[in-house]
């Protein structure tokens, strides 16, 4: 594909806290498209009857109540021990990849048909943990002060926050393997700021 038809193609990532999902929705805003492997993850929970069997064979049927995977109780399983951690990540990061992939086509395909299209943008918490960094053209690290962090991560009550925390490199190892690093301690106006900012200089 000619290289103006490809979109530029970003990783989105930050530490537990840092406002990742307020930053992609203001790249939307801003006329990215956008892809949350959280949510995609959630989807694949809620749709993929292969997974759901393999985590209740894996757990027992207390991670799936009435047939739905329970993302707190899976966390509890996964987030307490590493080797739990590492099969889940098996099982769900090819199919994550795939629907990525999926992603990226759409919009390449989307501004060949003529939409202006500044960036796709994927938001990926673990992005440099997986070691997924290498498929992205650049990397955004969104960072905010620890008091904010703690506090968005306590008030959404994440399950097992110290073991995710954990098992994630620290803010600043992220910001210093990013290609831009875009503060987020203030308002939604400001980090959408920043964000077009980053945008203008793909």
């Amino acid at each position: 594909m000619p290289a103006d038809l490809t979109v530029p193609f970003i990783g989105l990532t930050g530490g537990l806290g840092s406002g990742k999902s307020t930053a992609l929705a203001a790249l939307g805003r801003l006329g990215a498209m956008t892809l949350s492997t959280d949510a995609v993850v959630h989807e694949l929970y809620t749709d993929d009857a292969e997974l759901r069997a393999l985590v209740v064979e894996r757990w027992g049927d207390g991670v799936a109540p009435g047939g739905v995977i329970d993302r707190g109780e899976v966390a509890k399983h996964a987030f307490a021990d590493p080797g739990e951690r590492k099969w889940l990540e098996q099982q769900i990061w090819p199919r994550v990849a795939q629907k990525v992939v999926d992603f990226r086509a759409a919009a390449n395909a989307a501004r060949a048909g003529g939409a202006d299209v500044p960036a796709a943008v994927v938001e990926t918490p673990l992005l440099f943990e997986a070691g997924m960094e290498q498929a992205y053209d650049a990397t955004i690290a969104i960072v905010a002060d620890e008091a904010v962090r703690a506090e968005r991560a306590s008030a959404r009550g994440h399950h097992a926050v110290d073991e995710r925390a954990a098992a994630q490199l620290t803010q600043q190892e992220k910001a210093d393997r990013a290609t831009y690093v875009v503060a987020n301690s203030g308002t939604v106006e400001e980090l959408e700021e920043a964000l077009s900012s980053v945008l203008g200089r793909l």
